[in-house]
């Protein structure tokens, strides 16, 4: 694991997130273990990412999830720059007509 967080306890977080099984596992955990404002500020970022992938302008994505001006260039940033993780997660997401 070559990444910025290396530790046990997020090697731990990590391995322990791979091995849920269903959309209603991940919920329970997460649900459990973020804020109701965290899991919003995380799925508003991947929206951000998505819409940013899609070539949206930031007005355009302000205004349709809120974020501000500066969370749309951080995510933008780490789109271009970052790990490759915001990538990794569009790539694998379903596609709108695959989701349930």
């Amino acid at each position: 694991m070559n990444h910025k967080l290396p530790n046990e306890e997020t090697q731990h977080l990590f391995e322990s997130i791979l091995r849920l099984e269903s959309i209603d596992e991940c919920a329970a955990f997460f649900e459990d273990i973020c804020t109701i404002r965290e899991l919003q500020d995380i799925s508003q970022r991947l929206k951000v990412a998505s819409m940013l992938d899609e070539g949206k302008n930031y007005k355009e994505i302000s205004e349709q999830t809120g974020a501000s001006t500066a969370t749309i260039s951080r995510v933008n940033r780490c789109l271009i720059y970052g790990s490759g993780g915001y990538r990794l997660a569009l790539d694998k997401a379903p596609k709108k007509e695959e989701t349930p």
